[in-house]
């Protein structure tokens, strides 16, 4: 057995790739912390240099994960400027490739169980990418007059239900659900639809 990136310092990030595949063949609670030592080549008293726990190996899982998803939200955000309503579909669209090509890291921060508040590190970085949606929608919602304005926090969080909905319920293939259309689609036509019923988009022909 190759102990991978021990004998080079790597061994916590090692386990952290070990754990983000059995996340995605078990699921979060599918597997041990010694299953995690062996799927990367180290004994299982090797883990607790780095790790107290499953949940810390999760946790530390659920942070990088993090870390990718803000970064990934910011440079969509960045790339629809200066529209802001391009801005604002561009992180809706960004919510769903991340969690398409980063499955392990998605069910570790949203399917784990793992509070954002287990540490200052995690909750900074889970803020950081949920708050580049608020500060999209802040910026969207000044094209509505003042008095039918939602507060940014219900406009992101409502946006944020229908990305986290959509990936759940059709992305991810949950047992026994259907879409006869892509979760992009869906996506995008359920934005619209909401935002035509703010007034932001002019309603259909």
């Amino acid at each position: 057995m190759v102990k991978r990136g021990y004998h080079h310092g790597n061994l916590a990030q090692a386990l952290v790739e070990s754990c983000l595949n059995l996340i995605e063949e078990r699921g979060p609670t599918g597997f041990s912390l010694s299953e995690a030592a062996r799927d990367a080549g180290v004994t299982p008293a090797a883990v607790y240099r780095h790790f107290q726990g499953r949940e810390d190996l999760i946790a530390e899982a659920a942070l990088q994960g993090y870390t990718i998803f803000a970064d990934r939200m910011e440079a969509a955000y960045a790339d629809g400027q200066p529209s802001d309503l391009r801005a604002f579909l561009a992180t809706g669209a960004a919510y769903l490739d991340f969690a398409r090509e980063k499955p392990g890291h998605y069910v570790a921060m949203f399917e784990s169980g793992i509070s954002i508040n287990r540490s200052s590190a995690l909750n900074a970085a889970a803020t950081r990418g949920l708050g580049v949606l608020e500060h999209a929608a802040d910026k969207l919602s000044q094209h509505i007059p003042p008095n039918r304005r939602p507060p940014p926090q219900m406009f992101a969080a409502h946006i944020w239900a229908l990305s986290h909905g959509v990936v759940e319920l059709f992305q991810r293939g949950s047992p026994g659900t259907k879409s006869p259309y892509p979760p992009d689609d869906l996506l995008e036509t359920g934005i619209g639809i909401y935002l035509r019923g703010l007034g932001i988009l002019p309603p259909d022909a």
